[in-house]
């Protein structure tokens, strides 16, 4: 009997003798994961408005942000929900725990049984925080507010807790999330804060996961190096990087067998994708193949548009890893 996708990608992310590399790419191309995400809340409704060239909205975090009028996909904090620590007593989560808003989840997830099924979470606790408090004040935050930023963390962390429970019972098989971590060469804070601070609820909200018969997905940008080991053994089963080219790849797949971490990757967006150069893009797609197979997914990256990328340059990439995707034995 064929191998359904869902199996395809299930052994590459356990490094279990995957029979091809994983495939993720969108405009009705080879694809197979199903990814749903909770729907909107029936208690709030984003707010908009545009002064001059800039335009403002809300989330349902409570968070304003802004952006230029002329472009840019997700803007900046302008006004954070809690500017004030005095207002962490009365905060009110949104209600994203809500079992109403996982209904067309679920019924997206029962209709999709061969594809591998995904829940997208809203971050796990510092990508949720450092907006809430806005970047700045947050770093501060960590040093000289620790029992403000603890109580913080607790509530959010709880909340995703019953976010992943949620997805499980809909159906998910796995649940992913982003958290940038990382600048262009190091962490954003320092290896020992993010173990003694946010390991603890990495391994709080996997074992959460666990528990429910779901995985982990962590997608992060920059370098992250430092906290890899530390991010395997909370239980994180998957990395999704977009410049993977930045640990350099073959070092990069060393590592990952060493932890036993699946790779989620296109080529990369930063110095390879955006040359337009056909024979390096084919190049270091054939390249990452023959690296990191036995736990690999390849993906498109979804706004081309924003890193200055033809659509046939992403055409070249997804042709060569469509041909390690192509076997007798896999539907």
């Amino acid at each position: 009997m064929p191998m359904t996708p869902r199996e395809v990608i299930r052994r590459n992310l356990e490094r279990d003798n995957p029979p091809r590399i994983g495939m993720d790419f969108d405009g009705g191309r080879m694809n197979d994961f199903c990814f749903a995400g909770f729907s909107p809340s029936e208690n709030w409704q984003q707010k908009r408005w545009v002064e001059g060239e800039v335009e403002y909205f809300t989330d349902e975090w409570g968070n304003v942000w802004y952006r230029s009028v002329h472009g840019g996909q997700r803007g900046e904090v302008f006004q954070p929900a809690l500017d004030d620590w005095a207002k962490l007593k009365d905060y009110q989560l949104p209600d994203m725990d809500n079992p109403k808003r996982y209904e067309s989840v679920r019924q997206r997830f029962a209709q999709e049984t061969e594809r591998y099924r995904v829940g997208f979470l809203p971050g796990f606790p510092f990508a949720i925080c450092r907006y809430l408090r806005k970047m700045e004040n947050y770093f501060a935050d960590l040093v000289l507010e620790r029992e403000h930023v603890d109580e913080l963390h607790e509530r959010v962390t709880a909340l995703l807790e019953r976010i992943i429970a949620l997805y499980a019972e809909a159906g998910a098989d796995a649940v992913m999330f982003a958290e940038d971590w990382g600048v262009q060469d190091r962490l954003l804070i320092h290896p020992s804060m993010w173990n003694e601070i946010f390991k603890p609820l990495f391994v709080r909200l996997c074992r959460t996961a666990r528990a429910h018969g779901v995985k982990v997905i962590m997608h992060s940008c920059g370098y992250v190096w430092d906290i890899l080991e530390g991010v395997a053994e909370a239980g994180i089963c998957c990395m999704q990087f977009d410049q993977p080219a930045l640990y350099g790849l073959e070092r990069l797949a060393a590592k990952l067998r060493e932890l036993n971490l699946c790779l989620y990757s296109p080529v990369d967006i930063q110095r390879v994708l955006p040359t337009g150069n056909r024979e390096l893009i084919e190049r270091e797609a054939h390249r990452m193949v023959e690296l990191f197979q036995g736990g690999f997914i390849a993906k498109n990256y979804g706004d081309l548009q924003g890193i200055g990328v033809e659509p046939e340059w992403d055409e070249w990439a997804y042709q060569v890893f469509l041909k390690y995707a192509r076997t007798d034995n896999v539907l």
